[in-house]
């Protein structure tokens, strides 16, 4: 039974994690912040730049708030398994360095994508689509979340416009108060 709970708390703590992960820092970042695509998407820098942890305050920062979530998770599932947070950890780290391999010019080999397809898992092809075009390819670690962040993402744009719309609107009637 024990084997059984800390793949159950592993399990929990990636898919929990990466859920709050995409749909609280990352997609949101995307629509409303700069740290994430000027550290992760930045045109002037190449993919392997990103695919190794650089002493980059900003890099090590922008990894720190996509971590969090995980972090979070962790203490809530820690009095379940503490030893099935430190493999979720694990294992969430592990997916980080995999999914940034293709940089270097690996192919996922076919049995191993064919699983992943089944099992939703983010393979290091498809998290390059993400870096290629900023509009695919969301959900680090678990690929059943790209279509509701593609959702989350154009809300999040059009609330954005509407916001601004708003306050241009507000500071012209402020104007016309003066």
């Amino acid at each position: 039974m024990e084997v059984f709970e800390i793949a159950l708390v592993a399990w929990a703590l990636l898919f929990l994690g990466d859920f709050l992960s995409t749909f609280i820092y990352h997609i949101p970042e995307h629509v409303f912040g700069r740290l994430h695509l000027t550290t992760h998407h930045s045109p002037r820098k190449t993919f392997r730049y990103y695919a190794i942890l650089i002493p980059d305050f900003w890099v090590l920062m922008d990894g720190l708030l996509g971590a969090l979530p995980y972090f979070a998770v962790s203490t809530l599932l820690w009095p379940y398994s503490p030893t099935g947070v430190i493999v979720g950890l694990l294992l969430g780290q592990f997916h980080v360095w995999w999914r940034h391999v293709s940089a270097l010019g690996w192919q996922t080999p076919q049995p191993i994508d064919l699983i992943c397809q089944v099992l939703w898992i983010t393979t290091p092809e498809r998290h390059w689509l993400h870096h290629r075009n900023t509009h695919v390819g969301y959900g680090d670690i678990f690929t059943f979340f790209e279509q509701p962040a593609i959702l989350w993402l154009r809300w999040l744009r059009f609330l954005r416009i509407h916001l601004r719309v708003q306050l241009k609107r507000f500071w012209q009637l402020a104007d016309l108060k003066k």
